[in-house]
C-alpha cells in the first residue's frame, strides 16, 4: 500500500496497493490523481525521485521535496559536488538560507542543519525536472552512548522555501514510519495480518487507517493511540467521541 499522510493534521489523505508486478513508482501518481493536493508541499523518499512524478505534482498546483540518491546518479552527483564547493568556503560565493536544530530523545541527540540554495545554472540533469527551483542538504550528526554517526541527504524542491520550512519538510517526512507506518503495525498488528482474499487486504487497510487518523485526533484521553482504541472498544460513549470528534 502507498499511503499520502498529511504531516500537520495526521490524516492518511488517501492510499493505493501497488500492482502485482509494479511498485510505488507507478503507484504513486496515480495515488496524486485521486487526493486534492494544490498547494501543499509534496516530500517523497528517493525511491519516488522521478521526473514523471515531479511533473504530476507540478501540473496539480502543488510543489514537491523530493530525496535525491544514486538512482538519479547524474543529478545526485551534480548537487553533492555543489554544496562541498560552497561548504568550503561557508557560502562566500553562493546565496544560501540556513536553519538548524537540536532534539534529544530515547538515548540520543541530533544534530541537524539545513542549506538550501536557488537552483544553479550549471546544475547537470537539471532541464529533465518540472518546476525544479531549489536544490537542499542537510546533515545529521546523532550522538548515541557517546559515539557519533553523520549523514547526509540530498533534495530538489520546486519551491525555494525558507531555511526552516526545509528543515520542517525533510523532518516531517519521516513521521510516516512513526505516526503510520510503525503504528499500524504496533497497535493494529498490521504486520501479523493473514487476509489475503480477493480484496480483503487492500480494504481493511483502509479501515485501519481510517481507524488511526480518527484516533490520532482524539486528543482528550490523555493515553496512547492504543489504549483509545481499547477503550473506544469497552465504552460507546467514548466511540462516539472518537468517530464524531465531539
Amino acid at each position: 500500500m502507498v499511503s499520502a499522510w498529511a504531516t500537520t493534521n495526521l490524516v492518511s489523505l488517501g492510499q493505493l496497493a501497488t500492482d502485482e508486478k509494479s511498485n510505488e513508482i507507478t503507484a504513486i501518481p496515480k495515488l496524486l490523481e485521486i487526493i486534492e493536493v494544490a498547494g501543499a508541499l509534496i516530500t517523497i523518499d528517493a525511491l519516488g525521485c522521478q521526473t514523471e512524478i515531479a511533473a504530476k505534482i507540478v501540473d496539480q498546483g502543488a510543489d514537491y521535496c523530493l530525496a535525491v540518491k544514486g538512482n538519479q546518479p547524474t543529478l545526485f552527483e551534480g548537487i553533492k559536488t555543489f554544496f562541498e564547493d560552497h561548504l568550503a568556503d561557508n557560502f562566500a560565493r553562493q546565496p544560501v538560507r540556513f536553519s538548524e536544530t537540536n532534539e534529544k530523545g530515547h538515548g540520543r541527540l541530533d544534530h541537524r542543519q539545513y542549506y538550501i540554495c536557488p537552483l544553479p545554472q550549471d546544475l547537470p540533469d537539471q532541464a529533465r525536472w518540472k518546476g525544479l527551483a531549489a536544490i537542499g542538504m542537510t546533515t545529521n550528526t546523532t550522538t548515541r552512548a557517546g559515539e557519533e554517526s553523520f549523514q547526509v541527504r540530498y533534495d530538489i524542491l520546486s519551491k525555494f522555501v525558507s531555511g526552516s520550512r526545509f528543515g520542517e519538510a525533510v523532518r516531517s517526512h519521516w513521521s510516516i514510519e512513526n505516526q503510520l507506518h510503525w503504528q499500524l503495525d504496533v497497535t493494529f498488528q498490521e504486520d501479523q495480518s493473514r487476509l489475503r482474499m480477493r480484496k480483503a487486504d487492500e480494504n481493511f487497510s483502509v479501515l485501519r487507517r481510517t481507524a488511526l487518523s480518527l484516533l490520532k485526533n482524539e486528543k482528550t484521553s490523555g493515553v496512547g493511540v492504543k489504549n483509545r482504541r481499547l477503550r473506544a472498544g469497552y465504552s460507546d460513549d467514548y466511540l462516539e467521541k472518537v468517530v464524531f470528534g465531539q
